[in-house]
């Protein structure tokens, strides 16, 4: 039942009263009251999304110990390609409007969208995002580590244990009943006390049969979620990127996709997509051996 207070089931975020209230009267009082919630997965939906998401963990499993110095990203997009294809899956992001390969790969201080290049080569002391998207059977699974290349300064490794902290503070904040907001309201105070920032450009996100579905899952103190509350049977993914300067981004102006960092300061994300449970959450994106929120990433040391 959806009162006229309440967030409307099309998941644009405004009260149902000033959104589809009026369009749904027009089908007769039960569409009123009764419009499906498409936030919501179906229990059928829920076994797809469980086995697109142990597909991608699965996958990010394989391709982890190829993250090695002197590896080019190219390598490291062919290995993750073929990987997904021999599976019978399918690479989310090739494709994706018009996004050139298989997995994004960012580098040091891009935030974001790095392209897989064979010019480029993991370097000693770099910090490197792997994000990988698949579809399984329609449905879609999305996850993303940053790994340490060798030594890496203090700065840098600091940066990555926050950040990884920071994806345990927002799939801890997920609980039935509570507003989406909870999860930035978690992460960024957690994160501006070890002196990083939240990026705002880019949340999390509704998934599904879709790459991004009906929500936005912002990272940041916002009020934009307030009204969305968390109920069993919604997936979307936290992917907190955590800079180690300020906030502001920008996107390369000749291949339209390679987010950097404004002031050139490094930047590291971490990302699982996630189900709300009856009683809490779900990690999908995992392999069976690591479900709980001590082992939902490799914590760096």
């Amino acid at each position: 039942m959806i009162g006229r207070n309440d967030p409307c089931w099309c998941g644009s975020g405004k009260k149902y009263k000033k959104c589809h209230m009026q369009i749904d009267a027009t089908k007769g009082n039960t569409g009123v009251t009764q419009a499906p919630d498409r936030r919501i997965k179906s229990a059928e939906e829920i076994i797809g999304m469980r086995k697109a998401g142990a597909f991608n963990g699965e996958l990010m499993d394989y391709i982890r110990p190829y993250v090695q110095e002197g590896i080019s990203t190219e390598k490291l997009n062919q290995l993750v390609h073929t990987y997904t294809l021999d599976h019978g899956h399918t690479p989310a992001c090739l494709g994706y409007h018009n996004f050139p390969k298989s997995v994004c790969i960012s580098i040091n201080n891009v935030v974001c969208h790095g392209i897989p290049s064979p010019h480029v080569s993991l370097q000693e002391g770099d910090i490197v995002n792997v994000d990988l998207t698949t579809i399984v059977d329609g449905f879609h699974g999305d996850s993303s580590e940053t790994f340490m290349i060798g030594t890496v300064s203090a700065e840098a490794r600091h940066l990555v244990k926050v950040t990884a902290q920071a994806l345990i503070k927002g799939v801890e904040a997920v609980k039935p009943g509570r507003p989406l907001s909870d999860i930035g309201d978690a992460i960024e105070p957690f994160v501006n006390s070890y002196n990083c920032s939240v990026v705002r450009q880019y949340t999390g996100h509704g998934i599904g049969k879709k790459f991004h579905e009906h929500f936005s899952v912002y990272h940041h103190i916002a009020i934009d979620n307030r009204e969305i509350i968390m109920k069993p049977g919604m997936t979307f993914t936290i992917e907190p990127m955590i800079n180690l300067g300020d906030y502001p981004v920008v996107t390369d102006r000749h291949d339209g996709w390679t987010v950097r960092t404004k002031d050139g300061s490094l930047s590291a994300q971490y990302e699982h997509t996630v189900l709300v449970t009856e009683e809490a959450v779900e990690v999908l994106t995992l392999t069976p051996s690591h479900q709980s929120t001590d082992t939902i990433i490799t914590m760096p040391e």
